[in-house]
């Protein structure tokens, strides 16, 4: 079955509406394409057909995967969620020692992870090291950049 993945209540409703549209919205596009691409004649040489059949398994696919998440999905109350120590779903500000820059991070499961906005995996060289810290501590990161020092500023969430 696999490990739990832990989420926050309103990022399982997004997942929940994505399945939904999916299994509505987009078997109903896939359909049509394929529907269309048939009246064009002999499938053996219909590129038309054979795109969108390959369309079609990479939306069940993705389908698939996202069901396998919402069954494993154990939603978070943050409302109970304390602040002593870092954990999935705070909000950790750190100052890296080398450069003197600050940054934020919000511990996510990987599924949730999206480095861009600041969402990053507890399963990452750099969630694993800050998980179970408390303020002030420095931590030590090994990343395919080298070793990084991190000192933890602020947890919040």
């Amino acid at each position: 079955m696999g490990e739990s993945v832990y989420l926050t209540r309103e990022r399982l409703l997004e997942i929940e509406q994505q399945v939904n549209k999916l299994k509505t919205h987009g078997r109903r596009d896939i359909a049509q394409k394929i529907a269309d691409a048939r009246a064009h004649g002999d499938l053996s040489e219909n590129a038309e057909y054979d795109a969108a059949k390959e369309e079609q398994g990479l939306l069940e696919l993705k389908i698939v995967k996202l069901e396998r998440v919402l069954t494993r999905a154990q939603v978070i109350d943050t409302s109970n969620l304390t602040t002593d120590e870092v954990r999935i779903l705070t909000i950790v500000r750190v100052k890296n020692k080398k450069t003197g820059k600050t940054h934020s991070y919000h511990l996510v499961s990987p599924e949730e992870a999206d480095y861009d906005n600041g969402k990053l995996s507890v399963t990452s060289p750099i969630g694993k090291e800050l998980l179970g810290k408390k303020l002030g501590e420095s931590v030590k990161v090994n990343v395919p950049a080298g070793i990084m020092e991190f000192k933890i500023l602020e947890i919040s969430k």
